[in-house]
């Protein structure tokens, strides 16, 4: 349902402000992924590589599809593929035949691969915690969160 307030706003002031806020969110990413990207954190694996083993890491245990886990990353999927590949020949990775559909093929973490992620993860909440905390305070944080996660989960509702 839509606010009055949200019906009173002109289009033109209402487009201003999407393409403001999008703008500030994208930049704001783009300035912080910078940042850790150049962090000396990631190794054994690459910033994407290891974006697939959190993934991974939060999702059912059972493992994801390969499309299911391309929703998940900021990585086209051919490069997943590809990606995936290299990350089981690792031993990061494994796959294995989804239960209800032998045809499919679900792609989960290894005891390697989880090792890995919470190992580098730590190192990664470090860094996270270096660039946001001086920037925002705990009632910040948590209105970014809020807003990310409503921003995020609003996308499956609206029609392309």
């Amino acid at each position: 349902m839509t606010s009055p307030q949200a019906l009173a706003v002109p289009a033109e002031t209402s487009d201003r402000l999407a393409a403001a806020s999008w703008e500030a969110l994208f930049r704001a990413q783009v300035a912080l992924m910078r940042r850790f990207t150049a962090d000396d954190i990631w190794h054994p694996v690459s910033v994407r590589e290891y974006d697939v083993l959190f993934t991974l890491s939060t999702s059912d245990p059972a493992g994801l599809r390969l499309n299911e886990l391309n929703r998940e990353v900021l990585v086209t999927q051919p490069s997943l593929s590809r990606m995936v590949e290299r990350l089981e020949a690792k031993g990061y990775l494994t796959r294995c035949a989804a239960q209800e559909d032998r045809r499919g093929t679900l792609i989960r973490l290894t005891e390697a691969g989880a090792a890995l992620q919470k190992e580098i993860g730590r190192r990664h909440v470090r860094s996270i915690r270096k660039y946001l905390e001086p920037a925002l305070d705990a009632q910040q944080l948590t209105t970014l969160l809020e807003l990310c996660t409503t921003l995020r989960l609003a996308q499956a509702d609206i029609p392309d």
